[in-house]
């Protein structure tokens, strides 16, 4: 009985529900995110430079900071010309592969989600790890120069 009684405990908790699952939600949302970050560097051109969003720092100080350029490098890696993304922003090609793989990694992990319950936690915390090591080697750059700024 208890056998039976365990094997049925296990099969409920296999059922999942989108809205009843935090972690999918979140991968939902970041992969919304990040959708939305691909089709802003696809809609805006290169070309026109007609970008909405400008480099506060850069307006204020007049001198241009590590991530201007990002919005051009991204529109240019979107349409297949990655030497002209690289004069934009050096670390253009690294951002967007951060955001792709991201996006990737969503929709992967969401599936192993719900097709093996029983490593759910397991799972959750390789996301957890392996998110921010790739986080930290994309946007390092970053980091170092915030940090030197800042000291």
């Amino acid at each position: 009985m208890r056998l039976f009684r365990r094997k049925n405990d296990l099969s409920q908790t296999a059922e999942v529900g989108f809205l009843n699952e935090p972690y999918l939600i979140i991968n939902i949302i970041f992969a919304g995110v990040i959708l939305l970050i691909l089709l802003y560097s696809g809609f805006f051109s290169p070309d026109k430079d007609s970008y909405p969003v400008v480099c506060i720092h850069e307006k204020i100080t007049g001198e241009p900071c590590v991530s201007c350029g990002l919005s051009h490098s991204f529109s240019l890696i979107v349409r297949g010309r990655i030497e002209e993304a690289y004069k934009w922003n050096h670390y253009g090609m690294r951002i967007f592969l951060f955001f792709a793989l991201q996006l990737l990694m969503r929709a992967a992990f969401s599936i192993f989600y719900l097709k093996y319950a029983d490593t759910r936690k397991q799972l959750i915390l390789v996301d957890c790890i392996g998110s921010g090591i790739i986080f930290l080697v994309a946007f390092w750059p970053f980091i170092v120069r915030i940090v030197s700024d800042i000291l």
